[in-house]
């Protein structure tokens, strides 16, 4: 795959520690040519992205696993003197996770990176699915391993506003700054090697938008399989085919890897949130990004 450069990379310019990241890992990664990355916030469709890169490059294998070949690299466990050989053995084209800023990463031009955001509000509504759920065995592999930095995660609020209200009010809490995470990726998207998606485009348009990514990694797609790509990276399937999916097969969640594939709906929190609580998000959205970034990020490519 031919290379594109641009004048000036973006530079890494910090580390990134706590109860779950450990962002050194990329400093001691060694980039293929044909790295495919997924960055997202958490929530934001990472799953779905790693399930249409996988079936684009696997050419719609049912058995693609997911969870085991396209691990989330900055996560502190396994430590990255696991990690890093079990990813270097790999001899397929390789598409790793992260959930970094982009100061916070190393951006490559050899590597090719997705970017996938989603509305903060149905973010936090996935979110506290994904920690209310968690088990003992998660709170241990987070907050008791070696190597936290920071005070540990605490068990999730069962009031789902006053969790949305603690996530906006203390940006990000209990997990990681948000607004700097969507700035940071929307600052490159001009870049050659970088492609935004959003989670409402490819609810609205999955066959178009697999296209689209399908290009941007430089992958033919064979027309008389691409139907079962896509219908293998729609929600029924892969709520179906959970454990191909959720880490582990799901160990760490009650209710397994159907809990971890939970609904894939946005729009829940209209039913919950207040006027304030909307009005409180939307003018942090656009103080915070800027209001083109803000409309994209509440509705995808329609809304700009």
């Amino acid at each position: 795959m031919a290379t594109k450069l641009w004048p000036a990379a973006p530079m890494k310019r910090r580390e990134m520690h706590n109860h779950h990241m450990d962002s050194t890992i990329w400093n001691d990664f060694a980039f293929r040519d044909d790295d495919v990355i997924i960055a997202t916030y958490g929530k934001s469709g990472t799953t779905w992205m790693q399930q249409i890169v996988g079936q684009l490059i696997f050419a719609g294998d049912p058995d693609v696993t997911v969870a085991e070949l396209s691990p989330w690299l900055d996560l502190r466990v396994p430590p990255k003197e696991v990690k890093l050989p079990a990813v270097e053995a790999q001899t397929h084209r390789r598409f790793l996770k992260t959930h970094l800023p982009v100061d916070a990463l190393v951006v490559d031009h050899i590597a090719r990176y997705i970017y996938v955001a989603r509305d903060g509000r149905d973010v936090i509504w996935s979110m506290h699915n994904h920690h209310a759920n968690a088990n003992q065995a998660w709170y241990a592999a987070i907050n008791d391993s070696p190597g936290r930095v920071g005070p540990p995660i605490p068990p999730a609020d069962p009031d789902l506003r006053r969790y949305f209200r603690t996530w906006l009010d203390e940006d990000g809490a209990p997990f990681w700054p948000f607004w700097d995470h969507v700035r940071s990726w929307w600052a490159i998207k001009e870049l050659p090697n970088v492609l935004l998606v959003h989670y409402e485009d490819l609810k609205r348009d999955l066959p178009g938008e697999m296209r689209r990514i399908a290009d941007f990694l430089g992958i033919q797609v064979d027309p008389a399989r691409f139907p079962a790509m896509v219908e293998h990276c729609g929600f029924a399937w892969m709520k179906a085919n959970a454990g191909k999916a959720a880490p582990l097969g799901g160990v760490f969640w009650d209710g397994g890897a159907e809990t971890f594939i939970n609904k894939g709906i946005n729009g829940r929190w209209r039913d919950t949130l207040t006027l304030r609580d909307v009005t409180d998000y939307e003018t942090r959205s656009v103080a915070e990004l800027g209001p083109v970034c803000a409309r994209w990020l509440a509705g995808g490519s329609r809304a700009v």
